[in-house]
C-alpha cells in the first residue's frame, strides 16, 4: 500500500533529501503513521527512524531549514529532537533491545527496520511508511497492524509474556490506548497483563502516573480504570481506590458499590468540564473515605459519616507516595474533597445566606469546580430524583451568584488589615490583632455588617475597646 498522501508536510521532503545526501535510510514510524490511518490528520509529534545515526540525520536536516531550529541531542540514546512548523520531531537511529529482569532499561545494539519494529509494543505503532526514493509512501507493516487497526484490536508485537515482563509500563500504555482509541485489547495480551502485573513494581512512580493521567483525560474514562482495576494493576497503584468496590447487604439494608459509582462520577466530570487533570482527580478520589467510615446503624442502614473529611486527610499520604505534586495542587484535591458534600447541604430553602457566604470564602475561586463535581456526583437512575437534585443545585447556584454581586465574597479581602488596627491603636502585633480581624470577617461573613470600610472600622473600635485598646489620639 503506497501512502505518499500522508506525506504532505514539507519536511518528509526534507527528510528524503537529507537521507539521501548521507547515505541513510528513512522512515516515518509509529503514532503519526497509526493517526493518519485512523483519520487523525493533527498529529503533533514525528517519530523519524534512520537506518544508521538519528543524531547525524537529525543535524542534516537542521541545516535545510530556515531558521536554523535548536536540537535537542540525547546522546546516551542516540536520539535528537527538533521542532518545525509546530511540530516535535523525533530522529533514531534503527536498534534492537535487551533487557535485565530487574530494570526496564534496555541494553541498546544497532538494528534494522524490522529489528526496531520487532523491538515496538504494539502491532498498531510498529507501521513504518518509507520517505526513500525507490518506494516512498509505501507502508511497511510486517505484523498486521493494518489488520489490527481495522479490527480496533491492541495486540503486542513479540509474545505478550515477554513484552510486558521487558518493559512493564507497556502495561499501562495498553490500557491507555484501549481507553483512548476504544480498541479492545487481544485476549492473550490481557491475560499476560494480569500475569504481570506486579512487574509495574519496578517501573518509577513518575511514569506509572504520566499514563495515569492520560487515562483520566480520556473522554471516558472509567473505561481504562476499569481495565485497571480488572487486570490487578489498580490495586497496586491505588488500593484506596478498589477497597470501595462491593455491595454490602445487612438486614435488608444495603449500599451501593462505590468504587462502580465512583466511575461514573469521573465520567460525568469528564463530560461537563474540559481537560482539568486535577478536578477529575478530585472526582477520582471524593469518596475514599468511605471505606474507613462505613458503619451500620439499626433501623437507619449503612452510614459514611464525615468520609469527606476522612478522605481530605488521606490525599498528602496519596500524593507523596505517587509522587504527584504537592503544594498549591494537592491543596486544591483535598480541598475540593473535604466540601465536596457541602452543597449538598445548603440546597434548602430554609438556609441562611451567611451559610453560602462562608462556603464562599472557604472555595474562593474554586467554588465553580465544587459545583461541577457535586453535579456530577449525581449518579442515582431515577430521573425524578437526579432532575430535582440538579433542580435544587441550580437554585442554590442562583443564590451564590447573587450574594457574589452584592458582597464579593469570592476574591474576599478584608476592609480593615491588621496595620490598621494597630495604627488606629496605637499597639504592637499581639493576639488581640487576630481577634479584631476574625470578628469583622465573621460578621461580614454573617451579614451583620456590609463588605465595607466604614462600618468595618466602626465595629473595629467596638471590639478593641472590649479588648481594652484605646484609640490614639
Amino acid at each position: 500500500m503506497n501512502l505518499s498522501s500522508a506525506l504532505h508536510s514539507k519536511i518528509f521532503h526534507i527528510v528524503n533529501i537529507c537521507s539521501k545526501k548521507i547515505k541513510q535510510e528513512s522512515y516515518v514510524i509509529g503514532g503519526y503513521v497509526r493517526d493518519f490511518l485512523l483519520g487523525k490528520k493533527n498529529s503533533r509529534d514525528l517519530d523519524i527512524l534512520t537506518i544508521g545515526e538519528g543524531i547525524r540525520l537529525a543535524k542534516e536536516v537542521s541545516r535545510c531549514i530556515i531558521p536554523i531550529p535548536k536540537i535537542q541531542v540525547f546522546k546516551r540514546f542516540g536520539t535528537a529532537m527538533l521542532e518545525y512548523n509546530n511540530q516535535k520531531i523525533e530522529f533514531v537511529g534503527a536498534r534492537k533491545e535487551s533487557y535485565h529482569f530487574y530494570s526496564r532499561k534496555p541494553i541498546i545494539e544497532l538494528g534494522s527496520l524490522q529489528e526496531d519494529q520487532k523491538r515496538r509494543d504494539f502491532t498498531i505503532n510498529s507501521l513504518a511508511i518509507s520517505l526513500n526514493n525507490d518506494n516512498y509512501g509505501e507502508l511497511i507493516d510486517p505484523f498486521g497492524g493494518m489488520l489490527d487497526l481495522k479490527k480496533k484490536i491492541l495486540r503486542t508485537t513479540l509474545d505478550s509474556d515477554i513484552t510486558y515482563s521487558d518493559d512493564p509500563l507497556r502495561m499501562m500504555r495498553a490500557i491507555r490506548f484501549s481507553a483512548e482509541l476504544q480498541f479492545m485489547i487481544d485476549k492473550s495480551s490481557f491475560k499476560s497483563i494480569k500475569k504481570n502485573k506486579n512487574r509495574i513494581n519496578i517501573v518509577s512512580k513518575e511514569r506509572i502516573i504520566d499514563e495515569f493521567n492520560k487515562i483520566l483525560l480520556c473522554k471516558k474514562p472509567s473505561i481504562g480504570l476499569s481495565l485497571l482495576y480488572k487486570s490487578g494493576l489498580l490495586s497496586i497503584i491505588l488500593p484506596e481506590l478498589t477497597s470501595l468496590q462491593g455491595i454490602e447487604e445487612l438486614n435488608g439494608y444495603k449500599h451501593k458499590d462505590n468504587f462502580d459509582h465512583t466511575l461514573q462520577v469521573i465520567d460525568n466530570i469528564s463530560k461537563e468540564e474540559s481537560n482539568s487533570i486535577w478536578l477529575r482527580w478530585a472526582a477520582l478520589l471524593h469518596d475514599i473515605g468511605k471505606s474507613h467510615t462505613k458503619k451500620f446503624v439499626p433501623e437507619i442502614g449503612w452510614t459514611f459519616h464525615s468520609h469527606e473529611f476522612v478522605g481530605s486527610k488521606m490525599i498528602p499520604n496519596i500524593f507523596q507516595r505517587l509522587k504527584l505534586p504537592k503544594g498549591m495542587i494537592m491543596k486544591y484535591v483535598k480541598k475540593m474533597i473535604k466540601n465536596s458534600y457541602r452543597p449538598v447541604a445548603l440546597i434548602k430553602d430554609e438556609t441562611s445566606d451567611s451559610a453560602i457566604r462562608r462556603l464562599l470564602f472557604d472555595m474562593r475561586e474554586d467554588i465553580e469546580d465544587l459545583i461541577k463535581l457535586c453535579i456530577a456526583d449525581i449518579t442515582t437512575k431515577n430521573k425524578e430524583k437526579k432532575d430535582h437534585y440538579k433542580r435544587n443545585i441550580f437554585v442554590l447556584m442562583d443564590r451564590i451568584k447573587k450574594l457574589e454581586e452584592r458582597d464579593r465574597i469570592k476574591n474576599w479581602k478584608s476592609p480593615i488589615s491588621g496595620n490598621d488596627i494597630m495604627n488606629v491603636f496605637n499597639v504592637h502585633p499581639c493576639k488581640k490583632i487576630g481577634i479584631i480581624k476574625n470578628f469583622i470577617k465573621d460578621s461580614i461573613l454573617e451579614g451583620k455588617i456590609p463588605n465595607e470600610f466604614n462600618s468595618a472600622y466602626l465595629l473595629m473600635l467596638k471590639k478593641g475597646e472590649e479588648l481594652g485598646f484605646k484609640k490614639k489620639q
